[in-house]
């Protein structure tokens, strides 16, 4: 690249800085900011660009029905989970549900966490108050402590260092297990098929495992051992809400002088930094990661609209996907005619269901939670609408961990409200636990089958 292209490069990378930038935390020492920033600028990626292409044309293939999306992590990562035996449970969980859905849909599953980056959240006050005590709110790991305490509470810039090594730590670690023999499809069968075994809800999907060992066992006999048992792709993602952060992993690809957002291979903008005169869009549409925008049900199908001129006027299929949040009683109503205007306008987007964050409650006890039937039936309305307007359902993505959390109610298994208390680990919103996320795999599974 020349000097004047690399200047132009830099000028549209920051071009965001001029416009609004909603939910960011106010740093009281500027000067320690740039410095991170200084420094975040000159760490090596973690990831790489060709990376992202891929992922953005296994996406093309979601968005024109021929592969679906799995996505799911932890609500906000936090820098003390980063050990070897919380990141093996929250991949083995999604390998799972991974294994079940290729099966059941008979089109390749697209397996992307929410790992490697997400410790931020954005929220809906900037303070909160106990006791008439009154202190920041807290924003993920990334801005500053969970502890309620003033010092802890005070953005801190130098947790996004912290957080750049966590997840650099973090993605080595998934790497190594998901190319080292960890995720051979086999082994992951016998994990499903023990939790079928020894789970009172897994009992019923019985006669789905029982086909995939037969497949398996057919295969075994044919003499075929494709290297594609023994590996898997898997991507990383998260919401893109820091911009300092962001911006300071943007990096020029060599090949093709064009942006990319190296701190993941995909990002999206959430529901509540979508503003199409902000900052995030602005970002976001400089680029060339895979790029995801909540939906919730205030989008109008213009804002839908203009999101496909701003961030993919290319008309590029796996470039944009709209993640719709839109709570199970209000999916039926709501999407029909956002798909409908969409597929109008000719675009080929991915079609993929949160049916998480609309259908967070207060229990009694204070506790932030979902019901598994709630999840359960925003997924099916989500079903029920494409397969009214012979459109693809595309994908789920969920919030959920490996480890047995009461953090939602319901599930084969059942969590009730009296639970909650018993193992409540997340910092921010309620996580499926495996049981509960392996229960969705199977029911989506069998939704996919009737489409």
């Amino acid at each position: 690249m020349t000097v004047n292209a690399d200047i132009d490069a830099l000028a549209t990378k920051a071009s965001w800085r001029d416009l609004p930038a909603a939910q960011q935390p106010t740093y009281p020492d500027a000067e320690a900011l740039r410095e991170v920033v200084a420094d975040l600028e000159s760490y090596p990626p973690l990831v790489f660009a060709g990376e992202c292409d891929e992922l953005r044309t296994r996406m093309g293939a979601v968005a024109r029905g021929e592969a679906f999306l799995l996505q799911g992590g932890d609500c906000a990562e936090s820098f003390d989970a980063v050990t070897a035996e919380h990141i093996r449970a929250k991949l083995k969980t999604i390998l799972q549900m991974g294994a079940v859905l290729t099966y059941a849909a008979s089109v390749p599953v697209v397996k992307v966490g929410r790992i490697a980056g997400q410790y931020s959240k954005p929220r809906s006050k900037d303070t909160e108050t106990r006791d008439g005590v009154t202190l920041p709110t807290y924003r993920g790991d990334s801005v500053n402590g969970f502890d309620f305490t003033e010092a802890a509470r005070v953005p801190d810039p130098d947790r996004l260092r912290r957080m750049y090594h966590h997840s650099a730590s973090t993605l080595n670690l998934v790497r190594a297990f998901t190319t080292g023999g960890y995720a051979d499809l086999r082994q992951v069968h016998a994990w499903n098929q023990d939790f079928v075994r020894t789970s009172a809800s897994g009992q019923r999907y019985e006669q789905l495992a029982r086909e995939i060992d037969n497949a398996l066992n057919f295969m075994r006999a044919c003499g075929t051992d494709p290297e594609e048992f023994r590996t898997v792709e898997f991507y990383s993602s998260h919401e893109a809400l820091l911009m300092d952060y962001e911006s300071a992993l943007t990096r020029v690809d060599s090949r093709t002088g064009r942006l990319y957002d190296v701190s993941a291979h995909m990002v999206w903008i959430g529901e509540r930094t979508r503003q199409l005169d902000g900052a995030h869009i602005e970002f976001a549409s400089k680029i060339r990661n895979p790029i995801g925008v909540k939906l919730g049900p205030t989008t109008t199908t213009e804002e839908a609209l203009q999101y496909i001129e701003r961030l993919d006027p290319e008309r590029e299929p796996g470039r944009l996907t709209f993640v719709v949040r839109m709570g199970a009683d209000k999916i039926r109503d709501k999407l029909p005619t956002l798909v409908e205007k969409v597929t109008a306008s000719g675009a080929t987007v991915a079609w993929v269901t949160d049916p998480m964050h609309g259908n967070t409650f207060e229990a009694a006890s204070g506790h932030k939670t979902r019901r598994f039937d709630d999840v359960l039936d925003e997924v099916k309305g989500f079903f029920e609408v494409h397969k009214e307007l012979g459109t693809h359902p595309g994908g789920i993505h969920v919030e959920l961990t490996g480890d047995d959390v009461t953090e939602c109610v319901g599930g084969g298994d059942e969590i009730f409200v009296d639970d909650l208390h018993q193992r409540y680990e997340t910092a921010c919103d309620p996580r499926l636990n495996r049981s509960q996320s392996l229960d969705l795999a199977f029911l989506v599974a069998e939704m996919y089958r009737s489409q």
